[in-house]
């Protein structure tokens, strides 16, 4: 199966001088605040959900409880369709189940990476949350191309098992959105893709920021075969330093939500905006960026209302 040296991988490729600069023109963060809060109480299409409270850490094994499990849905549940989860290990799988108990639809993510072993725990924890009727859509891997844990091929197995378990369900796979383009053969094997828009990571700033993600979204549409696609992650985080022509702040990461989100809702695109909290353990594995992506704080207390 091929793997494009990274010399001739494919990204977006777009001047981005002729990109719509798109910032809103509110007068005060108190319409920011307003506007966000309206678009909220109205529902999003999906988010990302963490149950991980401070401390733990899922590359520690951290195990989590159904009981905060539990609570933190609660807190999101009147503000969204959907949630996205991320494993099937050390408690995750139990999410599926209580989310449907709260009535949210759920795509489901099993953790694929090197460790073959665990990988066998997921994959078999996700075809029972869907043989028991708790998932929508299973995605099997999670940028697993992206960070060079496994052959093409072997990820490919691990999707093409579930399907044959499950198929019932549909079946997909996540990734950063270029890796569709450069790997042809998981378009091939998927029922939806489930692309990664981030214009942050690509140094976007925020006034360029939503037509660029509207062009990546684009580019997987248009390698698609004709399969769904929904973007499985976007989002801006609201603390951290400049990250070329990225800049993190309070008022950026409610003027990116509430454009994304209206622009969605405009052109009917599936969103699993990111994220539900903000993760204290991701500045272990992203710097300072890592725990200011929620639309809550770690304690669960909504942010954008000064």
């Amino acid at each position: 199966m091929s793997k494009p040296k990274k010399e001739e991988m494919r990204y977006l490729n777009v001047n981005r001088y002729l990109l719509h600069k798109g910032r809103l023109q509110f007068q005060s963060t108190e319409e920011y605040e307003s506007e966000m809060k309206s678009i909220l109480d109205h529902k999003i299409f999906g988010i990302s959900f963490s149950p991980y409270l401070e401390g733990q850490d899922p590359s520690e094994k951290s195990v989590i409880t159904e009981q905060q499990i539990a609570d933190r849905l609660e807190v999101i549940r009147p503000y969204t369709n959907w949630v996205r989860t991320f494993s099937c290990t050390l408690g995750n799988q139990e999410v599926p189940r209580i989310a449907k108990e709260k009535s949210l639809k759920t795509l489901v993510g099993a953790w694929i990476d090197t460790d073959l072993e665990n990988n066998e725990l997921e994959i078999n924890n996700a075809i029972q949350i869907a043989q028991n009727g708790h998932a929508d859509i299973l995605a099997i891997g999670n940028e697993v191309l992206l960070r060079e844990d496994l052959e093409l091929d072997q990820l490919i197995s691990y999707i093409r098992r579930v399907k044959e378990a499950v198929p019932h369900v549909k079946v997909g796979y996540v990734d950063a959105y270029y890796m569709f383009i450069n790997y042809p053969e998981i378009v091939d094997e998927c029922d939806v893709l489930l692309a990664n828009c981030y214009p942050f990571w690509e140094h976007c700033s925020l006034e360029i920021s939503v037509d660029y993600m509207k062009k990546m979204y684009q580019l997987v549409k248009d390698n698609s075969k004709g399969k769904e696609v929904l973007i499985s992650e976007t989002g801006w985080p609201s603390a951290g330093s400049q990250y070329g022509g990225a800049v993190p702040s309070y008022e950026n990461a409610m003027s990116y939500f509430i454009q994304t989100q209206n622009w969605a809702l405009q052109e009917n695109i599936p969103l699993f905006y990111f994220s539900s909290f903000d993760e204290v353990w991701k500045i272990n594995h992203e710097g300072e960026y890592g725990a200011y992506w929620g639309i809550w704080d770690k304690d669960g207390a909504y942010k954008f209302n000064k």
